[in-house]
């Protein structure tokens, strides 16, 4: 060992001499440290590689697999010869580091020998330890086994007393049911502490002991159980009672299939007693409807509040009450529940059909939309419960409620319109001071247009309310369709246009009723204008205005398009106007024919005036022109004849004179009238005095001119002239020719009619000898 100690200690054996003199001590090179590996920290660090030859993790296989898959033979041998020369000096570097420590194998020997002998010392104090630890694990069995029997027979006497426990309550349970099951008591702990009881006493039933603990506790709850069914058949139990006790029966285990019927009768009788109340509040049912209603106690929000709390909330209390209670038990899930909501909902829809029926007016319609929409709510919680008790009926009515009251709308607009037409009548009617001028046509229609479109936007706004965002039953499939098209537009909007226009055109189409007054043609006029203006306008806008405010679904029904209603309204206002010229051209004609019958044509004297019925004549027309200027468009008329010599007359004044001077129809010398009628008609134009009028005024007044004179002509036809009453038809017809020119289309049509007027009074005249034109223009300038 000593030489170990110096041959390590000295100059040799030190690293640093060996560092210093080449000699001794030498530090391991490159083939040995890759044979003794890499440090801990540098092992930590490296990853395993299996094909590194001087790794740890080298595997051989992989090494060699990859070489040969990788290397080329060449390379394979050069690695052979590289790898043995490694080899070589690896040996060689071996035997020189074990004969360089050879004194340090010795000295490690005598150490691990020195450590040998204190290794067995210590494995026989180990022996002695285990020995020692065997016998106190002994000790701790014996120990563990005694807690064990003493936990053992503890758990045993801890149930004996539960055991005795329960015997003490079973012994008790009579005594507790006597006492809970007592009129007045707590019969719920009974129940309970029976069910807790009953089957332990069913299990040992045959005991005699626990016979007689279960007989008398039968007897307590089959007393209990009688006491529960007088107490169902009282009337007075609210829902929540009636449930309580029901279920406590089911539990003392009584037939389902009674109580079911107990049940539905109980809460049948308490129902129709509620609908007894709700139908106190309607008065009795008048089937001939001869006899007065009289108004509602209640608006109708009160109602339907009474009958959704009071009817429809205990009953939808009551069917979940019954689901609860006999969901699943056999006999109860016929369908008895279904048919008696069915039959107590059909009665309460019928009371409240009956009560939306009194709502003879208009009355709030935000409070009718408020009741309905109540009563959607209610119904529809009811449903969620019972979805056959109703759904369709309920909807139907909330349906039917609404097109009533659209109906009603629609009946207050044709009133109002009425109305209005009444004012209107009357404003035309009244008599005024001459120095007072009433309201003029166009203040009148514009009156009339405002107030009706008006009321018309109203309506929409009320009807609008059964559709908005916040009432429930607006979501319904109707309310999106069918109410918006067939009930507002169809059955308001447009019904009301339509009702407007045949209303307008019956005063035109329809007799008068014997002792009923015509209507006024100013009223006839400013009809026809309103319907002018509908089919121009107000039509469009209205269709428009319902579309936003009610918009049609797609796949909805068909609608009745815009242009068709302006149609409608065109075809009356045509209608209105021609009979406006009918009933102004027939006046006009009335006081012709009257001065051409009521005259002696043939004892007449020499005219020496214009008779006054022809300046009533042009004064009328004169007034009717300004009157259809009002409301209607001047017109275009045909250019006049370059050779007229006529000077301007003013239509709306009566100061300005005529012009002096005329083309005269009259016939420059004596000739045969025949002849002189014939070629007039072959040269002249058929003039049609019936055909339709168009809307402008000169159009208007053509038409009442064609029929006037067309009068004229054919009562002269029918006279027999003198020479000097065929000189006065010639001094009127050069004073017509004068003025009424000015009013017409055409000046050929007047002087057409004045032609044939002449030539037929020459033609009925005895001695057909006419006045000079001279003459005849001088009387006309001084009349």
């Amino acid at each position: 060992m000593a030489e170990v100690e110096v041959a390590g200690s000295g100059a040799g054996g030190s690293p640093e001499a060996g560092s210093g003199s080449g000699s001794g001590w030498r530090r391991p090179h490159g083939p040995l440290q890759r044979y003794y590996g890499p440090s801990a920290a540098e092992a930590v660090e490296a990853a395993p590689d299996p094909t590194d030859i001087n790794g740890p993790h080298f595997d051989p296989e992989v090494f060699l697999t990859k070489v040969r898959s990788e290397c080329p033979l060449g390379q394979l041998l050069a690695r052979e010869a590289a790898l043995g020369r490694e080899i070589r000096a690896l040996d060689s570097d071996m035997q020189t580091l074990l004969y360089e420590n050879y004194n340090k194998f010795i000295s490690a020997t005598d150490t691990i020998r020195k450590m040998k002998v204190d290794f067995r010392r210590m494995e026989a104090e180990m022996d002695d330890l285990a020995a020692n630890m065997a016998a106190i694990s002994t000790s701790s069995a014996r120990v563990s086994a005694a807690l064990q029997d003493r936990h053992r027979r503890g758990a045993q006497l801890a149930g004996v007393q539960a055991l005795l426990r329960k015997l003490q309550s079973l012994v008790e349970v009579p005594g507790r049911l006597r006492r809970w099951a007592a009129p007045g008591a707590e019969p719920a702990r009974a129940l309970r502490c029976h069910a807790r009881a009953r089957a332990v006493l069913r299990h040992y039933r045959h005991l005699p002991s626990f016979r007689a603990i279960e007989d008398e506790s039968h007897a307590i709850m089959a007393e209990l159980a009688q006491r529960l069914r007088t107490r169902l058949r009282d009337d007075t139990l609210d829902p929540k009672e009636l449930t309580e006790c029901v279920e406590m029966l089911l539990q003392l285990e009584e037939p389902p299939e009674e109580l079911c019927e107990e049940f539905l009768s109980h809460a049948g009788t308490r129902l129709e007693a509620e609908l007894a109340a709700l139908e106190a509040e309607l008065p009795p049912a008048d089937p001939s409807g001869a006899a007065a209603t009289p108004p509602p106690a209640s608006d109708i929000l009160d109602f339907v509040d009474r009958g959704s709390s009071a009817f429809v909330g205990n009953l939808c209390l009551l069917a979940a009450s019954y689901r609860s209670l006999f969901e699943g038990r056999p006999g109860a899930g016929d369908g008895r529940l279904e048919a008696f909501a069915a039959t107590l909902t059909t009665r309460y829809f019928e009371l409240l059909e009956r009560r939306l029926a009194l709502e003879r007016g208009l009355g709030d319609t935000s409070l009718l939309v408020r009741a309905l929409d109540r009563f959607h709510r209610r119904l529809r919680a009811l449903l969620e419960l019972l979805p056959a008790a109703g759904a369709e009926a309920g909807a139907a009515l909330v349906a039917r409620a609404a097109r009533e009251r659209v109906d009603r709308y629609l009946r207050a607009l044709q009133t109002f319109f009425l109305g209005c037409l009444g004012d209107v009548r009357q404003a035309l009617a009244a008599p005024r001071p001459p120095s007072k001028e009433g309201p003029g046509l166009p203040d009148l229609l514009a009156t009339l247009a405002s107030s009706v479109l008006g009321q018309l936007k109203a309506v929409l706004a009320y009807v609008q309310l059964f559709t908005a965002k916040d009432v429930a039953f607006a979501s319904l499939p109707y309310f999106k369709g069918e109410f918006c098209v067939e009930a507002v537009r169809e059955g308001l909007v447009v019904a009301f246009v339509r009702w407007l226009c045949r209303t307008a055109r019956g005063f035109a189409d329809g007799p008068a009723e014997r002792g009923a007054p015509a209507a006024p043609p100013a009223l006839l006029l400013l009809l026809a204008r309103l319907c002018l203006d509908y089919e121009a306008t107000t039509i469009s806008y209205i269709l428009t205005l319902t579309d936003e405010q009610f918009p049609p679904q797609d796949t909805g029904p068909v609608v009745t398009p815009g242009p068709a209603l302006c149609a409608e309204a065109r075809g009356a206002a045509q209608r209105l106007l021609d009979h406006y010229v009918q009933v102004q051209g027939a006046a006009v004609a009335q006081m012709l024919r009257k001065s051409v019958e009521t005259r002696d044509w043939l004892g007449t004297v020499e005219p020496r005036n214009v008779r006054a019925v022809m300046k009533r004549v042009v004064e009328d027309i004169t007034a009717i022109d300004v009157q259809v200027g009002q409301l209607f468009e001047e017109g275009v008329r045909r250019a006049q004849s370059s050779d007229s010599s006529r000077r301007a007359f003013s239509v709306y004044s009566s100061s300005r004179a005529p012009g002096r001077y005329a083309p005269s129809y009259t016939p420059s010398a004596p000739m045969d009238t025949h002849l002189l009628s014939n070629i007039q008609k072959l040269f002249s134009e058929r003039i049609d005095i019936f055909s339709p009028v168009e809307f402008n005024k000169v159009s208007v007044l053509t038409g009442i001119i064609k029929i006037s004179l067309k009068t004229l002509l054919e009562c002269v036809r029918l006279r027999t002239l003198g020479r000097f009453g065929l000189q006065q038809v010639q001094v009127d017809g050069h004073y017509l020719q004068l003025y009424l020119w000015r009013f017409a289309a055409d000046e050929r049509v007047v002087q057409g009619l004045l032609d044939e007027v002449a030539a037929s009074a020459a033609h009925r005249c005895l001695d057909p000898v006419p006045m000079e034109h001279s003459v005849v223009e001088l009387i006309c300038e001084r009349g």
